[in-house]
């Protein structure tokens, strides 16, 4: 029959035990009690009890030690060279924290992955949904060419319109894509550089003015600056936020509003820039998820307006990236106000 391990551990210290008890009795009769007497007997049982209990400790300590061992070179993550014979005892709360730190990092990375998969499950079916849609319109307006109706010049002109701006958001989705697609495995490269976030500004105002002018909206700093605002950062990269602000304060202001940017004292280390409009705000409800990739508040306005889905979800990356911090508020019915820090050119 197999015995327990621990059942083991137990038969062998009995044995030695037993082994050391008649020796010591054997001695105690034909030597101490007859030539030294009571006392040397009592010396003799505090020798016993002390050398017994050296045995225990070291048997002990060699079946935890034996145990470990196996466990150090079953457990990939464990180095039997970190496992020191003299203090297994200590070892145990040793290997019993780094289990706790394995098995912890085990539960967060399969959660993680439950997430991603849950993630790309979305991802797919919004990318597909976003392509699918212009790509449809596309097609329909050139099978309704094909049939017959291209021979009208006015119809041929209207439907190529509507084909084209189909082909539009297809490149701007396919784009917005792209780049978040780099974003999130390569990373972003940032190329620090010094430049002023006031002309910056003003050339995206210019970039856009046409557009904004269709819904009669004022794109406007929130006062005169009399000096420039030099910040650091990758000027591409911070171009490309103010592009996607800007054009969604234009995109879901109110006709005759306005779109004000304002740069202000954040900390001794940076600026906040803030872009505000006055148009209908974004419901309580939506704020948490309005980074989120292809998330829109309103999916009929939304595909009326175009654009990818992708916007501010680019805008946070590329913040992010720059180890800066962005900010969003908003009141229904009354405005939204996008905000984002820039560290200040020294």
């Amino acid at each position: 029959m197999k015995f327990k391990k621990t059942y083991s551990y137990a038969l062998w210290s009995a044995i030695y035990l037993t082994l050391l008890s008649v020796i010591v009795a054997t001695i105690s009769y034909f030597f101490i009690v007859k030539h030294l007497g009571i006392g040397a007997v009592i010396i003799s049982i505090i020798v016993l009890f002390l050398i017994s209990f050296f045995i225990i400790q070291y048997r002990a300590e060699h079946f935890i030690y034996r145990r470990l061992k196996k466990i150090y070179e079953e457990v990939s993550i464990l180095d039997v060279k970190d496992l020191r014979r003299d203090s297994v005892t200590t070892d145990i709360e040793k290997l019993s924290k780094r289990m706790q730190k394995f098995v912890e990092g085990k539960r967060m990375e399969i959660k993680s992955l439950t997430e991603r998969d849950s993630f790309r499950r979305d991802f797919l079916g919004n990318v597909a949904h976003e392509l699918k849609t212009p790509l449809f319109t596309v097609q329909g307006y050139i099978l309704t060419l094909l049939e017959g109706a291209g021979n009208d010049k006015e119809i041929r002109k209207k439907y190529l319109e509507r084909a084209n701006k189909g082909v539009e958001r297809l490149v701007a989705v396919t784009k917005d894509l792209d780049m978040i697609a780099k974003l999130e495995t390569d990373g972003l490269k940032i190329n620090s550089e010094v430049f002023n976030i006031l002309e910056l500004i003003q050339n995206v105002f210019d970039l856009f003015e046409m557009k904004a002018k269709k819904r009669n909206i004022t794109l406007k700093f929130d006062r005169v600056y009399e000096f420039p605002v030099f910040v650091k950062g990758d000027i591409e990269k911070i171009e490309q936020v103010l592009i996607n602000l800007i054009v969604n304060s234009i995109k879901y202001g109110k006709p005759n509003g306005t779109t004000v940017v304002a740069i202000d004292n954040y900390n001794e280390n940076k600026f906040v820039i803030r872009v505000v409009d006055n148009g209908e705000g974004i419901k309580t409800t939506h704020l948490p998820r309005l980074f989120e990739r292809f998330y829109r508040v309103d999916q009929s306005r939304s595909r009326e307006q175009g654009g990818s889905g992708l916007g501010l979800s680019i805008v946070k990356h590329i913040v992010e990236a720059h180890n800066q911090t962005i900010f969003l508020k908003s009141v229904f019915g009354e405005g939204s106000e996008f905000s984002f820090t820039m560290k200040k050119a020294k």
